[in-house]
């Protein structure tokens, strides 16, 4: 079995992440995935750090290669590609190496990666934009009078990261095995109600 959690900014997606993998005795990949691709590309930390779940800024590039290119098939990693292309196919190929085993894969386009593999969980979180608001604030330290600009232009952020890279649209549900709604659950009923789910369907 392997979860991966899509997430909107300041939905908890990555706090229900971290309970569920203790819940569950399995590890969960996050910045950690940041850190392995820095080691794996011989990438400075810092910049794998800065581009991280950002599309190419190239518009002639994106042009040229058009969505998915990436996991399809329709390049190689070089050192021409653009800094954020390279650091994705990294991430691509560390991503199914950690699918070998049990574990939690949050964001990183992790269910279009695995979509083929019939053991992958594939999660949404999201809440209302008042509620991400306030756990912007309250958790990411985000200040107020900017809080609810920074929720919304990451979740566009992260959007265009996984339109560009993938064949399906961010935050579409069809595309997922269960869409939760963590402002009505809060943390812990969301971890709840993903195990309920998972003993369903025989998976623990």
């Amino acid at each position: 079995m392997v979860i991966t959690i899509a997430r909107q900014f300041g939905s908890g997606g990555r706090e229900i992440g971290r309970k569920l993998s203790k819940e569950l005795s399995i590890p969960y990949y996050d910045k950690k995935l940041i850190t392995l691709a820095a080691q794996e590309s011989g990438i400075d930390p810092e910049i794998v750090k800065s581009v991280d779940e950002r599309a190419t800024n190239s518009l002639l590039y994106s042009l040229s290669m058009g969505a998915a290119a990436a996991i399809d098939g329709g390049f190689q990693i070089n050192p021409e590609l653009p800094m954020n292309d390279r650091l994705f196919l990294v991430q691509h190929d560390i991503i199914k190496q950690l699918a070998e085993k049990p574990c939690i894969i949050i964001g990183r386009c992790g269910d279009y990666v695995l979509r083929n593999r019939p053991d992958c969980v594939k999660l949404f979180i999201y809440a209302d934009l008042d509620k991400r608001t306030e756990y912007a604030i309250n958790v990411h330290n985000v200040p107020r009078d900017r809080a609810k600009a920074v929720v919304v232009k990451t979740d566009k952020t992260r959007a265009n990261y996984y339109n560009y890279y993938a064949s399906e649209r961010w935050g579409d549900p069809e595309i997922y095995d269960l869409c939760i709604n963590s402002g009505s659950l809060g943390i812990d009923g969301s971890v709840d109600l993903i195990e309920f789910y998972l003993k369903q369907r025989g998976m623990i």
